[in-house]
């Protein structure tokens, strides 16, 4: 069977996808790639290709999905299927931006955690009765992960370009997944994304924000399951 290989999110970590590789590991190779050590999108995804199997599936979750777009638009042949969950093809807004300098500065003076706690976290989940588990694990992961990642994925983001294009010319299976609720990443960003891809499905889940994979798992598995039966 075709390998996954998975992209996690800003200062997430394999645990991200705990419950998905549980369920796919069986069957198929799975691997989850770091995506924490350059400070550009295009250094990210080359490592990512430096390391993977010679073809692969490709799901990325946020910055993962980032990540992927990349991959897909570098080594288009080498992607056998994409799914993109939670995540937004177009450039840095401005107002996003803005932040990401005040951030950096914050974390290089050993501020991590409370960065993390008041500026990121809040905006990840929809409200569920597994959310200060999840909250509690993504500190867990941001620590693990620590400063200089931080600061290496907030440069790579605020510079990203727009992947339009490179969706627009993926012609493999691709799957748009998003939490109903995600603030961050809207529906309407996955909407234009399975626009854009020719050959692409929809999903939204309910009762889910910016991490389905956790909020989620049962679902967001089932369809990751459709997606790579389509491969």
């Amino acid at each position: 069977m075709t390998p996954l290989v998975f992209l996690p999110g800003m200062m997430c970590d394999a645990r991200l996808f705990a419950p998905q590789i549980a369920a796919f590991s069986a069957q198929r190779t799975v691997s989850v790639a770091p995506i924490g050590h350059h400070q550009t999108m295009a250094a990210l995804a080359e490592e990512v290709l430096a390391h993977a199997p010679p073809r692969f599936a490709l799901a990325g979750l946020s910055m993962g999905g980032i990540v992927a777009m990349e991959i897909a638009r570098q080594a288009p042949e080498r992607v056998a299927g994409l799914a993109l969950m939670d995540t937004n093809p177009l450039a840095e807004a401005d107002a996003v931006k803005a932040k990401r300098g005040p951030q950096i500065e914050a974390v290089k003076r050993g501020e991590l955690r409370r960065v993390m706690r008041e500026e990121m976290k809040p905006n990840y989940l929809t409200d569920g009765p597994n959310q200060g588990a999840i909250l509690d694990l993504c500190m867990d992961m941001a620590t693990a992960l620590g400063d200089q990642v931080f600061i290496n994925q907030s440069i790579a983001l605020r510079d990203r370009p727009d992947q339009s294009q490179t969706l627009r010319s993926f012609t493999g299976p691709a799957l748009a997944l998003c939490g109903e609720d995600d603030s961050l990443c809207p529906v309407a960003r996955h909407e234009l994304m399975h626009d854009l891809l020719p050959n692409s499905t929809l999903k939204v889940l309910p009762n889910a924000g910016h991490l389905p994979t956790l909020e989620q798992p049962d679902a967001t598995t089932a369809a990751l399951k459709t997606w790579l039966e389509t491969l």
